[in-house]
């Protein structure tokens, strides 16, 4: 029965101004689809109680933050006193619209500043707004710490970007013998160490699962699969999936997406199509992912196949990030003029993102005429993106016309655009050193510089030669060389080598893609020392090994458009450290 027919059937017997009937009625329309009848059954009721205003401010909290607080500073004004389920109803609509309100004053004026309800709002309330410090401060002061409130600190501090602290919090609650984690907890940890990469805790979280006989559930099995991807074991994603009894569509994307960035973009492109005998329907994340395959690939014909199946198959209609999906494939073919037609006809505006992987495009096939026209459009939607001078300039560079170059970069400076450096992180131990480009802060950069020039002389031996066609100055041939010695991947590979006398895998993350020349350099040093490297750049992995890369030197052909917002970050800024 509808809210109107029982709100008719009320008047009709007289129990319409019945406090206990109206408020019967009220827990039934509170829900979004009703929010309009909640407020007038509400404003029937003679003398609403704490309870009835904390059904208002609680529906209203999901989906309308801002009545919820209003709702809440009328309950005050009428003299009704909020208890303890008020306040972090309350506490989760600030949080939406990051405000405070004065309530951790009005939390310790009513006496609730014991109340454990009330502490686990209050702490995922300063997590919300980033208020880690403070949300801290009333993690520590409550007296009677649940297992929500452990949650609420690790994720305040996961969401927030202090992972290693949200597992380090992990490990000082498992000596409290009265509380045990829960799934929800566990995929939070998974998501921390998806973010940091580091492979050694992702076993390690996965070994505590097994040993606790938690179910390898749907969403459980996703989180690992997603965290393996992400930390370079992208076939322990596939044990995963292989082990897990229920799958959902969210499983098989994330597999999808996972061998797409992993180089394994023909298994991906099956796996879709796995995916479709066994009865799922692709939603935008899939297509995105084995879209993000067949450019990896080169699959030109695969992937306007699948792309076309998202309206003629489907009846869906193709968003930004799938029109961007194949910009980049027809980019890194060499199609430019057939990818500047497809961006011309898309229904809606082009992003930036998706005019600058043209512009990468045109930069890695050197086609100066229309990487002026892209620069153009960029210049109009986003003219402070520093990634755009410096592709623009490079396409200059590498058409020898230094004093084009050396207007857009003093362009750049009169803008006060400055470029972001290039750097690369490696795990050792608990410690993640970082290499700048052309940096000496790390402290053992000299030691690190003269194994690397002695490492270069070696590989030259076995074929090795700088590529010095992506310095794009008009420098010496010597100064080239120099300019491409100390790129930061090349810092970070050297300092393992010296520091990891084992055969170990060398797991190096980067925040720019990966330039040709230190492609070629790390493909000598794995086949010279027999050793596995895997880089993780912006854009993919690259899993080096006796010589050859994952990537099939595909990679090299310019590629920047990443549709994933779970995945690394998906602006590309500039090509090389350089």
């Amino acid at each position: 029965m509808s809210t109107n027919s029982t709100l008719a059937r009320l008047i009709k017997t007289g129990h319409h101004n019945r406090t206990k009937s109206l408020r019967r009625l009220l827990l039934l329309a509170a829900e979004p689809k009703s929010s309009h009848h909640a407020l007038s059954l509400f404003q029937l009721m003679p003398y609403p109680r704490t309870f009835d205003w904390n059904i208002l401010i609680r529906a209203h909290a999901h989906f309308s933050p801002s009545t919820s607080i209003s709702l809440f500073s009328t309950m005050r004004l009428n003299g009704v006193i909020p208890d303890h389920f008020t306040l972090p109803f309350v506490l989760k609509a600030c949080a939406s619209l990051r405000i405070e309100k004065g309530l951790h004053s009005l939390v310790l004026k009513l006496g609730f500043c014991n109340d454990t309800f009330v502490q686990n709002a209050m702490i995922s309330f300063y997590g919300s707004c980033g208020s880690v410090d403070r949300a801290l401060k009333v993690f520590d002061e409550s007296p009677a710490k649940d297992l929500v409130s452990w949650s609420s600190m690790i994720a305040c501090y996961v969401n927030n970007a202090f992972e290693y602290e949200a597992l380090a919090l992990f490990q000082k609650m498992q000596l409290t013998d009265s509380i045990k984690p829960d799934e929800i907890m566990l995929i939070t940890l998974l998501s921390a160490i998806r973010s940091l990469g580091d492979l050694e805790l992702g076993k390690w979280v996965h070994k505590f699962i097994e040993r606790k006989a938690f179910e390898l559930s749907v969403r459980l099995g996703t989180a690992l699969i997603e965290m393996y991807s992400r930390c370079a074991s992208i076939d322990d994603s596939i044990k995963v999936f292989d082990e897990m009894p229920v799958r959902n569509i969210f499983t098989w994307s994330a597999l999808i997406n996972g061998l797409a960035v992993h180089g394994r973009t023909r298994k991906a492109v099956e796996l879709f199509y796995k995916m479709k005998e066994n009865g799922f329907q692709p939603d935008f994340v899939t297509f995105n992912g084995v879209l993000v395959a067949c450019s990896h690939g080169g699959l030109i014909e695969e992937g306007f196949r699948v792309f076309n199946s998202i309206k003629n198959e489907y009846n869906m209609e193709p968003k930004l990030e799938q029109y961007g999906c194949m910009v980049d494939l027809l980019g890194r073919a060499g199609l430019l003029y057939e990818a500047f037609e497809l961006v011309n006809r898309m229904p809606a505006d082009p992003s930036p993102i998706i005019w600058r992987t043209l512009l990468g495009a045109c930069v890695n096939h050197k086609n100066l005429l229309l990487a002026e026209k892209v620069g153009e459009k960029l210049q109009e939607v986003d003219p402070s993106h520093d990634g755009d001078y410096v592709l623009l300039s490079n396409v200059y560079g590498g058409k020898d016309k230094w004093v084009e170059k050396e207007r857009v970069l003093n362009l750049m400076g009169e803008n006060r655009i400055s470029k972001r450096p290039g750097y690369s992180l490696i795990t050792m131990g608990s410690v993640v050193e970082k290499f700048i480009a052309g940096d000496d802060s790390h402290p053992q950069s000299e030691e690190i510089k003269t194994f690397l020039a002695s490492l270069i002389e070696r590989l030259r031996v076995v074929g090795y030669s700088p590529v010095k066609s992506i310095v794009l100055f008009d420098v010496e041939e010597e100064e080239k060389e120099h300019n491409l010695m100390y790129h930061s991947e090349k810092m970070a590979v050297a300092f393992a080598l010296l520091k990891f006398k084992d055969n170990r895998t060398i797991r190096v993350m980067k925040n720019i893609r990966i330039c040709c020349d230190c492609h070629s350099f790390i493909k000598h040093v794995s086949n010279a020392f027999n050793r596995e490297i895997i880089i993780r750049d912006r854009n993919r992995f690259h899993h080096f090994s006796k010589g050859s890369c994952s990537c099939r030197d595909y990679c090299l052909l310019k590629a920047t458009f990443q549709p994933y917002a779970h995945s690394v970050d998906i602006s590309p800024v500039y090509l090389y450290d350089h």
